[in-house]
């Protein structure tokens, strides 16, 4: 949500911002802009700040800076999602105080803006903004003044405004008392034009990265902002700041005190990040998940022996084994994936599995201890919900393990254990290549519990760690043989109204999860069920107009899974007998279904516990080109963002 992107360096400071917020869009925004500084010279004796911003997309920006160009050795950049003001161009960061020398971009969501507002207008200051950011910059201003001045005003240190002093105080000395006084999520970066050459950052909440390069550094609030420049990363834990200056990088607390963090080295190349070819990044990271599957999956079991090595996992095995419940948070996809876990882990572990909207975890009074695991879920490590589930586990006595898709991330480092999901930058907003990744390392938790007490013995485990492994080939095989059909299927459905997808057991979390991509990215309604449930109100739905998409696969060597099958089987002639237009997913070889529904998608057999790592992928090739003929905006669909970094 929102991207910020700074540079202090040698370089031209306007196409690394630029390029760098280009490389963010995939976060979701409706306005941009940025600020640049230059240093005194002839023709400006003082040192100055300009800006450009413009409302809508990045070319808009891009045009204002044609016509009015900026040049300027540091600057930061920022694309904003907008929460407090219209996405207008008066509204996009950055924002300036009084004096127009000091300039703020901020992610995330100030609480107590308003309190902090009033008291600020006392004291003089003008706002021209509906922004809550507005009011960073002139807190700022303020604490310098009343520093300067050694105004009587001036608070205490413990409310967070410092002791008076006759002199200057620096940039960074300033932020940190603004920081203590604000209240919510932020991640802030700060420029003064009476300190060229310096960009003041600092993380509560929101993620930021900052980059190490040769003589320059760099902000950001992803890796891929920053990646074209270095691979050298610091990811900020909150209540950190930083000082970037043509000296280095200065890495302390809000109080002042310097910490330490490693510098994590990405290994993932900046070609994962481009589109290859493809005509967005969602198809491209539909086409990439037999790799995501496979690289999940690699060095972490052996075929021979049939054990799980999780080797980020700092939770002992005994202390695996001994947990008597796992509650499960996320959001979103993320929880579409908890729900698959769920049936994962209680049928290889025979381990209660409780299963939460991250959202809504710490608001119910949730039971947890230390007997219980808590399970986050999460792609970007950064959503603010997860986290916030996660510290009410922590609190209540949990230990925590962490999926993720971005190693050193919030959740993983906050964690007893990780579980990396290795499928490598995902750009497109809806989730497709993590989803699968997530299924993966979801499968492989569950086969490691399973081991530790004792449900599944050695011939078990070698033999689902064989089905495991031959996943990416089948995925491989669904994406040659049903993109075309599901390209063609789009043509006859892209202007339905509704949809209803239907799956019994843990295809029902497929099933919500294909109705979650058709209206993000196609913006038709759609709706997930369990099959059983239809006679229980969706038949009232069910007319000549309503496509509905039924999960029905089988498990030939699973007689519940047989089972399943009939049973959908009777809820799809309870469609057609009211005229609905089915289209199935089926098992290649089911002879019986093609004489029940109009169309039918084969997909490759597969045990039970993972096929929905294979049924999903037609469901993502019919969102995709549904939205294609629609005319949307497939990699950043409206209203949405990538990384949700604010409740």
């Amino acid at each position: 949500m929102c991207g910020i992107v700074g540079y202090v360096g040698p370089k031209k400071v306007v196409p690394v911002i630029i390029e760098g917020l280009r490389r963010l869009e995939y976060r979701g925004y409706d306005s941009a802009g940025i600020a640049v500084g230059s240093p005194s010279r002839a023709a400006l004796p003082s040192p100055t700040l300009e800006i450009r911003r413009a409302s809508g997309k990045l070319h808009n920006l891009e045009e204002v800076l044609r016509e009015h160009p900026l040049e300027g050795t540091f600057g930061i950049g920022h694309t904003r999602w907008a929460t407090h003001g219209r996405p207008t161009e008066e509204n996009a960061h950055p924002h300036r105080d009084c004096s127009g020398r000091i300039v703020v971009v901020h992610n995330g969501i100030v609480e107590n803006y308003l309190e902090l507002k009033r008291e600020l207008i006392t004291q003089g200051h003008k706002f021209i903004t509906e922004t809550d950011t507005e009011i960073i910059a002139h807190l700022i201003e303020q604490i310098q003044l009343d520093a300067e001045a050694g105004a009587p005003g001036d608070r205490s240190s413990s409310s967070g405004w410092g002791k008076a002093s006759a002199a200057p105080i620096p940039l960074e000395v300033a932020v940190r008392r603004a920081v203590k006084r604000l209240t919510g999520a932020f991640a802030l970066g700060v420029l003064s034009a009476s300190e060229p050459d310096k960009i003041v950052v600092a993380r509560f909440g929101p993620p930021v990265v900052i980059g190490v390069g040769e003589g320059e550094s760099f902000v950001a609030s992803d890796v891929p902002g920053i990646l074209h420049h270095t691979r050298n990363i610091y990811f900020l834990a909150d209540g950190d700041m930083a000082i970037l200056t043509l000296a280095g990088v200065e890495l302390t607390d809000f109080d002042g005190n310097p910490i330490e963090r490693k510098i994590t080295r990405i290994l993932w190349d900046p070609i994962q990040a481009e589109k290859g070819g493809y005509k967005h990044f969602m198809l491209k990271e539909i086409w990439e998940q037999p790799r995501a599957v496979t690289d999940t999956t690699l060095g972490r079991v052996s075929l021979d022996s049939g054990k799980v090595f999780l080797g980020e996992m700092k939770l002992s095995d005994k202390e695996l084994a001994s947990a008597t419940s796992i509650n499960i948070a996320a959001c979103g996809t993320s929880w579409h994936a908890a729900l698959t876990g769920k049936y994962m882990i209680e049928r290889l572990a025979r381990l209660p599995v409780d299963v939460d909207y991250a959202s809504e975890y710490r608001y119910r009074d949730p039971i947890a201890g230390p007997d219980a695991l808590g399970l986050l879920i999460t792609q970007s490590g950064e959503t603010a919900d997860t986290l916030a589930a996660q510290r009410e586990m922590i609190a209540l006595g949990s230990k925590t393990v962490a999926i993720c898709n971005v190693v050193d991330a919030m959740v993983a480092r906050e964690a007893h254990g990780a579980i990396y999901t290795h499928a490598g930058p995902e750009i497109g907003v809806a989730s497709t290549k993590a989803f699968t990744a997530q299924l993966t390392a979801l499968f492989l938790l569950a086969l490691k519990l399973g081991q530790l007490r004792g449900k599944l013995d050695a011939a078990q485990s070698v033999t689902l760690i064989e089905e495991l492994s031959r996943i990416p080939a089948k995925i491989e095989e669904v994406l040659r043989q049903c993109t075309a059909q599901c390209e063609q299927l789009a043509k006859e459905l892209s202007t339905a109204r509704d949809f209803l997808y239907l799956g019994r057991g843990i295809h029902f979390p497929i099933a919500l999860e294909g109705a979650l991509k058709l209206k993000e990215i196609s913006y038709i309604h759609a709706e997930g069920y369990p099959a059983g449930e239809m006679k229980h109100g969706p038949n009232a739905l069910i007319d000549e107009t309503l496509p509905v998409v039924v999960l029905v696969t089988r498990d030939e060597s699973d007689p519940a899974s047989k089972l399943r099958y009939e049973k959908t089987l009777s809820n799809i002639q309870e469609v057609t007998a009211r005229s609905g237009r089915v289209i199935a997913v089926a098992t290649e070889g089911d002879t019986t279904i093609g004489s029940l529904v109009e169309h039918v998608i084969h997909i490759p057999p597969a045990i039970e516990l993972l096929s929905p790592l294979i049924e999903i992928v037609p469901l993502q090739l019919l969102a995709y080109y549904i939205a294609v003929r629609r005319g949307c905006d497939v990699d950043q669909p409206r209203n949405l963002a990538k990384s949700v970094t604010v409740e």
